[in-house]
Parts: structure tokens; sequence; C-alpha cells
């Protein structure tokens, strides 16, 4: 798996966690830049962890499922690209009505743990495929922290118009590159 489709793995991953951030930075009478740091600090750790989980555990089944890794991959994908666009649909992303922006430890970590339990099944995935974990989880945290401060200041700045679209995409980017694994493995 290349760069490109790792970047575009992590870009999709973190549109979870870039809705909560719009949602939290909509809260915000002012932008609180310690606060928009924490939140993408849990975040985009969240996200590089969960991978790194989710390969070891992939990792102890692998030689089992060799043949068919690449429709784990496509099924895991596919799954979380739906969630992601059916959650877009039905469910509200998160602005808790404070007014302040202000999130508690126990919050922090309850989304962040629930942004990033997709990432937790894209490691399963990569562990099939024999996708190098540490660059990979590390460009998923490094790109879900910069996606999240970058939604607070949005969320801050211009509202939730772009909440909605942004998870539809992540789930839409998810969802073809399940379809891409796939394709490389009958193709190339």
């Amino acid at each position: 798996m290349g760069f490109a489709e790792l970047f575009f793995i992590a870009v999709g991953l973190s549109m979870d966690a870039f809705a909560v951030s719009v949602g939290k930075g909509l809260g915000m009478r002012r932008l609180d830049m310690h606060q928009a740091i924490v939140i993408a600090l849990f975040f985009g750790g969240f996200q590089a962890l969960m991978p790194v989980a989710g390969w070891f555990l992939g990792a102890q089944f692998a030689q089992y499922v060799t043949s068919v890794a690449h429709w784990i991959a496509f099924a895991l994908l596919a799954f979380i690209g739906g969630k992601m666009i059916w959650d877009a649909f039905h469910e509200d992303a998160g602005d808790d009505g404070d007014g302040d922006g202000a999130v508690g430890l126990a919050e922090l970590v309850m989304l962040a743990v629930a942004t990033s339990i997709d990432a937790l099944a894209v490691g399963v995935s990569f562990a099939f495929l024999e996708v190098s974990i540490a660059p990979s989880a590390a460009l998923i945290g490094v790109t879900t922290f910069v996606i999240s401060l970058a939604g607070v200041a949005i969320g801050h700045a211009f509202g939730s118009r772009w909440e909605k679209p942004a998870t539809v995409a992540g789930g839409l980017i998810l969802i073809l590159i399940g379809v891409k694994i796939v394709a490389d493995r009958f193709l190339g």
C-alpha cells in the first residue's frame, strides 16, 4: 500500500474526529487554542494507537486468512465507510450546547475512543495486508491531529455546515479504498 492510499485512509478516518471537532468549535464563544490543541492531541493520539492495537490483533490471525485478506479489508472498510455515511444522516456529531466549548477529560476520552473505533478495524486490515504499522499509525495520528485542530477553528468560524459533507466524504473515501484493494488483488 502506497503513501497516497495511506494518506487517503488517514483523511477518511479523521472525518469523524473532524465532525466532532467542528461541533466543539461551534460551542466556543472565542477560539481557545489551548483547548483546540488538547482536543486535536486526544483525537490524533487515539487515531494513532487504535490501528496499532488492531494490527496486533489482526497479526495473530493473518496466517489463517491470507487468501481472503483482500475481502476482509474490503468488508471492514466498506462497513466503516457505510457507517460513517449512515451516521452523517442519522446522528448529531456533537455540540453539547454549553457555550464555552470546554471538554472534560472523561468526555474527551469517550469522544476520542468513539471517533477512533474505525481505526481499530483498519489496523486489523493492515495486518492482513502486511502494511508497515508504525509509519501508517504515525501518518493517521498526525493527519487526524491537523484535521481536528482545523475542525475546531472551522467550527468556531463558520458553523456546522461542513460537518455532514466531511463525514460523508470520509465514508466514501474508505469505501473506495476497499474497492481498490479488491481490484488490485484481481487486476494487479
